[in-house]
């Protein structure tokens, strides 16, 4: 909060939210969870869904990534409708929709009809994520207040990530594969009933028409972009993969050039003029940056390195969800004493620490892992937090929803960069380290295999006899650590990087006063 704003709530002092808010915010945490929940189980049911459905390589590549791809590409459009027709009526009808969606993915018939209905999922959770937040910042006009709302919203995210592979692994040991995606419909079921109740209706009645030429650029730059960045990480030919996302900076770069010459732009200019929106968003991206791209090389390792099931790896990633949950609830406790920039740049020096401890790996083994990640989660929690209650804070209130939108917008891409980046520089060392240690004898595609990725080394092992097998596993598997030590090596420097960065753009952004 700026000195002006303090001088305006002397004079007019902003309401505080009251009981029936605080009881809407429990319903406004439910999609986040579920969103949450959905993303963790689907890894667990792929195995099954390969066996009973049969889909081929590609088909089984969309049932995972279209989800993701179609929740990416619409968020920023539907935070803007959400603003134009009312944001509970565009959470409702998500909330409707995602349920039938569930359904119709749980009692699938064929690979195709599981495919639409994941794409229907994706687009029935674009509505939610922007809906709720920007509820939220209508219901908590005080900035202390949003900060605590903010951050109880937040712990459902991890909560839904620690909660799906438990319940999504017992519900597998008991019922089909499609069972796991019918723990969203009782929760849309309460959320259908509660929210007309709980939650108030806001939509900015001077806002013009959507640009629809617009809503297709924004698409058109989202999709490409994800796709390209999803399918890097994935590996194989790099040609398809850049063209994409080269094709979706392109047409992101005309969607700006036309947000600029409207009346009534999909997303408004002004929100880049408020300061800190940018540098808010940048952090948001490059924290997820480290997040979803150190996460995905702690779950190869936990299962490739060390052997776990999925279920158990799941269970050993529970203290990182703890973290995460943990950093969520001290938010508010930290923004009582400290500017936004100080809290901030703790957090990013407390998630240092942890990601420096992920590079002991290689020598403290699962106790560097674990660790390590409990502690990076605890530090960027607060900082994904508050950079919400800045993007929130920041916008004007007709502009909330399309402000949600971007925020989730930057989450995603964020994400995405992660996994193909990082994923990329694990795997460059993966190559690195284990080229030279194939054992005498082995050549040709078994040797390309084993410097591809540790798991095409696991399998080659399998196909060899005697010392061989053994001494291809642990070259492989301590290639691999060597990555894991590398990029939280890299993340470390990214975070201790951002804390400056925080120091420096976000300074004058000051608390909230009782």
């Amino acid at each position: 909060m700026t000195g002006d704003s303090f001088v305006q709530d002397l004079v007019a002092p902003v309401p505080r939210a009251g009981t029936r808010e605080w009881v809407g915010l429990s319903v406004l945490a439910l999609p986040a969870f579920v969103i949450a929940v959905d993303f963790s189980v689907l890894n667990l049911a792929v195995p099954e869904i390969s066996r009973q459905l049969m889909p081929s390589a590609t088909g089984l590549l969309w049932i995972v990534d279209i989800y993701g791809l179609m929740l990416a590409g619409f968020l920023v459009t539907m935070g803007t409708l959400g603003d134009r027709i009312g944001r509970r009526r565009l959470l409702m009808i998500g909330a409707a929709c995602f349920g039938l969606a569930s359904v119709a993915a749980a009692y699938s018939v064929n690979a195709g009809m599981l495919v639409g209905a994941r794409a229907a999922l994706g687009l029935a959770g674009a509505t939610l994520m922007p809906s709720t937040l920007s509820l939220i910042s209508s219901m908590f006009p005080d900035e202390r207040q949003r900060t605590v709302a903010i951050a109880v919203w937040s712990t459902s995210l991890p909560l839904g990530g620690a909660v799906g592979p438990l319940v999504g692994g017992a519900m597998l040991q008991s019922f089909w594969w499609g069972s796991v995606f019918l723990l969203a419909v009782p929760v849309m079921v309460v959320l259908l009933a509660t929210g007309p109740v709980l939650l108030p209706e806001y939509r900015d009645t001077a806002a013009g028409r959507p640009d629809f030429l617009s809503v297709g650029l924004s698409l058109a730059a989202v999709l490409p972009a994800v796709y390209g960045l999803t399918e890097i990480a994935a590996g194989g030919s790099l040609l398809v993969p850049v063209a994409a996302v080269a094709v979706g900076l392109l047409v992101g770069w005309g969607f700006v050039r036309r947000q600029r010459t409207l009346a009534d732009p999909l997303i408004d200019p002004r929100l880049f003029r408020e300061p800190g929106f940018s540098a808010a968003l940048g952090i948001n991206t490059l924290a997820y940056f480290v997040i979803l791209g150190m996460l995905l090389l702690i779950s190869q390792y936990l299962q490739l390195v060390l052997g776990m099931s999925a279920l158990r790896a799941g269970l050993w990633m529970l203290p990182t969800m703890g973290g995460l949950i943990g950093g969520s609830l001290v938010t508010p406790l930290t923004t009582r004493r400290l500017r936004p920039a100080f809290a901030m740049a703790a957090g990013l020096a407390v998630a240092a620490t942890g990601f420096g401890l992920l590079t002991q790996a290689s020598t403290l083994g699962l106790a560097a892992v674990v660790t390590g990640s409990a502690v990076f989660g605890l530090g960027l929690a607060p900082v994904t937090n508050l950079v919400v209650g800045l993007v929130l804070g920041s916008a004007p209130p007709q502009l909330a929803g399309a402000a949600s939108g971007l925020s989730e917008t930057s989450t995603e891409f964020g994400g995405a960069l992660g996994i193909a980046i990082l994923g990329s520089v694990g795997t460059a060392v993966y190559h690195y380290r284990v080229v030279g240690r194939i054992p005498p004898g082995i050549s040709g595609p078994a040797a390309r295999a084993i410097g591809a990725t540790l798991g095409d080394a696991t399998a080659t092992a399998g196909q060899l006899h005697g010392p061989a097998a053994g001494a291809v596993l642990a070259s492989a598997r301590s290639a691999f650590t060597s990555g894991v030590d590398v990029v939280a090596g890299v993340s470390a420097i990214i975070v201790a990087a951002l804390a400056v960065v925080a120091l420096a753009r976000l300074r004058r952004v000051t608390p909230a006063d009782d």
